[in-house]
């Protein structure tokens, strides 16, 4: 066997399709190969006894280099190699962080006559993550304002501040609370949770993406994420419709909801 190695994250994820590449001491390159889906790198070809540079890049990833002596078995054993994510830290430090309106989009998309799509978003909320020693046991807390739903048409937004959707004047208040956190990837988790609009409580799971955590230019640390997920109208007794033609109904029955999060590390944002 020639060359034999594991590509992980910090918290142990497979890298997958990272590339190692071996050159001798002269920059020539002697060996490339790609990870598989389980991080793993396996060559049999055997090398001449001698000194090498192993070198292991993935998108998204800062390079990793390591010198390897290999003998007259021609086997180079790199053992795990880790990477780390360019731009930021693997996962946010632990403690609070507070949600920034200003870089923080609460979106939701409707099919429109089952041929285009109605955006909205709101332009009102705030919230709070509580990042946790234990990942796993991480918290998010929000609140939207019901009434700042903006599709960008004034008609439209009123009748869905009415009691046939939102129904604001009663519920003026649309909150998640996350009672779990489940990891489905190096990147990726899923949060279990509870969203209550117009008075219904619902687990709805959020399929969130963690995108890096970078310093600002006031002098603080800011963590982004996105996550989407489905809702569908008629569990939160939102049944109003108007059918344009025989099976087919002016706004779909699913919402899809999509988040691009900026969060700033402590309790408050910077003045």
């Amino acid at each position: 066997m020639g060359l034999s190695a594991q590509v992980r994250t910090r918290d142990g994820w497979a890298v997958q399709h990272a590339i190692v590449t071996i050159t001798d001491m002269t920059g020539t390159q002697v060996v490339r190969a790609t990870a598989d889906e389980d991080g793993s790198v396996r060559t049999d070809a055997p090398l001449p006894a001698g000194a090498y540079t192993v070198i292991v890049t993935a998108v998204g990833y800062a390079p990793a280099a390591s010198t390897a002596l290999v003998t007259a078995s021609g086997r180079v054993e790199a053992g795990t190699v880790v990477l780390n994510r360019q731009g930021g830290v693997e996962l946010p430090p632990p403690g609070p962080w507070a949600l920034d309106p200003a870089h923080t989009t609460v979106g939701a998309v409707a099919q429109h006559l089952g041929i285009s799509s109605v955006r909205g978003r709101f332009t009102e909320f705030s919230g709070r993550i509580e990042i946790a020693q234990d990942v796993e046991r991480s918290r998010v807390e929000a609140v939207i304002d019901a009434a700042s739903i903006d599709t960008g048409n004034g008609m439209r937004d009123k009748h869905l501040r009415s009691p046939d959707f939102l129904d604001v004047d009663r519920f003026p208040e649309i909150t998640y609370r996350s009672h779990g956190l489940e990891p489905v990837g190096p990147d990726r988790w899923t949060v279990h949770g509870e969203l209550t609009m117009r008075g219904v409580a619902r687990d709805v799971d959020l399929d969130l993406s963690y995108l890096g955590t970078g310093p600002d230019p006031w002098g603080g640390t800011r963590a982004a994420f996105s996550a989407t997920a489905e809702l569908r109208r008629e569990d939160f007794a939102m049944n109003y419709n108007q059918v344009v033609q025989a099976g087919i109904a002016a706004i779909g029955t699913t919402l899809r909801v999509e988040l691009d999060v900026q969060a700033v590390q402590g309790e408050t944002l910077p003045s």
